[in-house]
């Protein structure tokens, strides 16, 4: 399976962001005017998210060997994460001597509600699963956070066999509801807070957020459903 269940080495682990990291002002970035008054800091800049995904994918390819690759991207969070590691993968590939093909898919899947993890997986899109059969898969995550998510994934796609699977995360949770799944690849690892944008929503707000940003309870309530 891909990932694993022990203690990662610190190497493993991304950029660690520490429970007391205060964040930055609110006021020294751009951001929606829709949304003043609904967040509590930024924690992580989008040009930093942009240049950490750039490592990842010089590190993917470095791991797997340049062979083509497979990716399954789970949406909706992970949409801009994976768009911006496959444009990255994609430049390695041009100024590279051997062409790799970098194919994308899309699978969704439901686990909270507001805020809160709901206690079973959903999976409501997706295509046929049966095509990552022999294929070099990376699955491209928003968050992995217990896991529980994650891991019932991976156990749908061993069944048709891949050739080899990797998990690849922007970011990973410290939370105490963890399993100890930890993803091959990490962006990012962060305390148990709930952020928003870059794709990452709260009950679909907030895609359109570029900075990775922690939701203040006045926002958690007024998109509340």
């Amino acid at each position: 399976m891909a990932g694993s269940s022990e203690e990662a080495p610190d190497s493993g682990r991304g950029v660690v962001i520490m429970d007391d990291w205060p964040g930055y002002d609110l006021n020294l970035f751009t951001y929606p005017q829709h949304y003043n008054g609904d967040l509590e800091y930024v924690l992580i800049p989008h040009g930093i998210i942009v240049d950490r995904i750039e490592r990842l994918a010089k590190d993917i390819m470095k791991d797997i060997g340049y062979c083509d690759i497979m990716i399954l991207c789970v949406l909706k969070g992970g949409f801009k994460f994976c768009v911006d590691l496959v444009e990255h993968l994609k430049n390695i590939s041009r100024n590279s001597d051997r062409f790799v093909s970098v194919k994308v898919d899309f699978i969704r899947l439901k686990s909270s509600r507001n805020d809160q993890a709901m206690d079973e997986m959903q999976i409501i899109g997706g295509g046929d699963l049966s095509t990552l059969a022999g294929k070099n898969v990376l699955v491209v995550e928003d968050v992995v956070g217990t896991g529980r998510s994650m891991k019932a994934l991976l156990s749908g796609i061993e069944k048709y066999k891949p050739r080899k699977i990797k998990v690849a995360s922007l970011l990973v949770k410290r939370t105490p509801r963890s399993d100890g799944f930890r993803p091959d690849y990490a962006g990012f690892e962060i305390p148990d807070l709930f952020v928003v944008g870059y794709a990452l929503d709260y009950n679909e707000y907030f895609r359109d957020l570029n900075h990775i940003c922690v939701i203040n309870e006045h926002g958690k309530e007024k998109y509340r459903i």
